[in-house]
């Protein structure tokens, strides 16, 4: 009797080491790899399992069972807890309402202990230049050459998993190394990428002055003479970066840094949202920034340097008007726009633009990409065109009158259509 009591006892305990064993594999390697709904079906079937190998048991060899209720108490309770802590998806409409950003940022308790002790790889920080969708910027010091650099960090183990980890991974620095080749004067610089506790960071050029999202509203717009010379070197850096096989996918005023005092313009981000978009999709949000984006590429086609072109265009439009040519708080009002309804005059907002202007604007609005220019660089020499007009006829066109624009909202874009008598330089068609 007593033997058959120790024989019971000792395989209940067992059972019980092994069943916890079980229990902490799955909450601590198997369930942060998994998806949510991956998550619920492991964790299930687990309970069930070790509550049917316990059944069955007691109910041949009469081995004690009564370790199966904490037991499956503790898987409940940790696959609550990991379900919970795993991220909400946003909302698709919060990137249209969303104020754009230059940067990219997670929530502070995400960030690794290197940073908050004030080290990333071999960079020192020195404090926090802003926070995004998913890291932070960070102002840090090469210690070895004393150089000030800007560190651009993504969360990546935040927004995936398992494979798609992986994968993230490695999009994230091959992306990298293909902008750290990109040597343009108005391309901001790469000098370095890594990863350090699961925080990917990207080292690049310290910029000073200002985005062009500072002079979007109709009271902080530049003189036009300014902006189209901006947009000219914008468009050139795209043309080179485009003959390198590189396209931008986030071409809009935050991604541009201008400083009148030393006469920069920089444009930034380069790869940087082709990883942010492996993110987004997986959740069913569209790639981007909405209101920036191409026909194309908001209906999810292969897109071209001419899909960034169409974006400078929308840039081009807002800083000259203070308005978007399309607009909603619907994001699938917003897309039938971008998709379908011709963008309005820009002179119908600021009637003494001069017409040649008008007319650059609408053939980088095209809605079919064989329409529109087909390089940056022609792009570039009309804005100059423009520009040297204006200045030999002494043209200054007027700042807008905010109180006379047309309320902003989705009825904005029933505006002024412009007739296409000229095909620009597309002469195939």
């Amino acid at each position: 009797m007593a033997q058959h009591l120790f024989q019971t006892s000792a395989a209940g305990w067992g059972l019980s080491a092994l069943a916890l064993g079980l229990v902490w594999a799955q909450l601590v390697w198997v369930l942060p790899r998994l998806r949510r709904e991956a998550g619920v079906a492991a964790s299930v079937m687990l309970v069930f399992s070790i509550a049917a190998v316990a059944a069955l048991l007691w109910w041949q060899l009469s081995v004690p069972v009564g370790w199966t209720l904490p037991v499956v108490v503790a898987l409940a309770f940790g696959h609550v807890g990991w379900s919970l802590g795993r991220k909400q998806p946003r909302r698709p409409d919060a990137t249209v309402t969303r104020a754009p950003s230059s940067t990219l940022s997670a929530p502070r308790s995400t960030l690794p202990a290197q940073a908050d002790r004030g080290s990333l790889g071999r960079y020192r920080i020195e404090r926090e230049l802003g926070r995004g969708a998913m890291g932070a910027v960070y102002l840090g010091r090469d210690p070895k050459i004393g150089r000030q650099v800007a560190i651009k960090t993504m969360a990546l183990s935040r927004e995936f998993a398992g494979d798609e980890l992986v994968e993230a991974r490695e999009r994230f620095f091959r992306e990298a190394e293909t902008a750290g080749r990109l040597q343009h004067p108005d391309i901001v610089t790469i000098f370095d990428a890594g990863e350090e506790r699961e925080l990917a960071y990207i080292a690049m050029e310290y910029l000073k002055g200002d985005n062009l999202q500072a002079y979007t509203t109709p009271a902080k717009l530049l003189p036009v003479a300014n902006v189209l010379l901006i947009v000219a070197r914008v468009a050139d850096a795209l043309h080179y970066a485009h003959s390198q096989g590189v396209v931008h996918r986030d071409i809009k005023p935050a991604n541009v840094v201008v400083d009148p005092a030393t006469d920069q313009v920089k444009v930034t981000d380069f790869g940087i949202a082709r990883v942010a978009d492996s993110a987004r999709t997986r959740t069913g949000l569209v790639l981007g920034t909405p209101s920036f984006m191409s026909p194309e590429q908001l209906a999810g086609r292969r897109v071209d340097g001419r899909s960034d072109l169409y974006s400078l265009g929308v840039m081009l439009f807002q800083l000259l008007t203070g308005r978007l040519p399309h607009r909603s708080e619907s994001m699938a009002t917003l897309m039938q726009q971008i998709a379908n309804e011709p963008a309005p005059d820009v002179r119908s907002i600021r009637p003494d633009l001069p017409e040649a202007l008008a007319r650059v604007v609408a053939l980088t609005l095209e809605k079919r990409p064989e329409a529109r220019y087909s390089g940056g660089q022609q792009l570039a020499a009309d804005l100059r065109a423009v520009v040297a007009s204006m200045k030999s006829h002494g043209q200054q066109p007027g700042p807008v009158n905010a109180a006379a624009l047309p309320p902003d909202s989705s009825g904005f874009a029933a505006t002024v259509k412009m007739e296409r008598v000229d095909t620009g330089h597309n002469p195939s068609l």
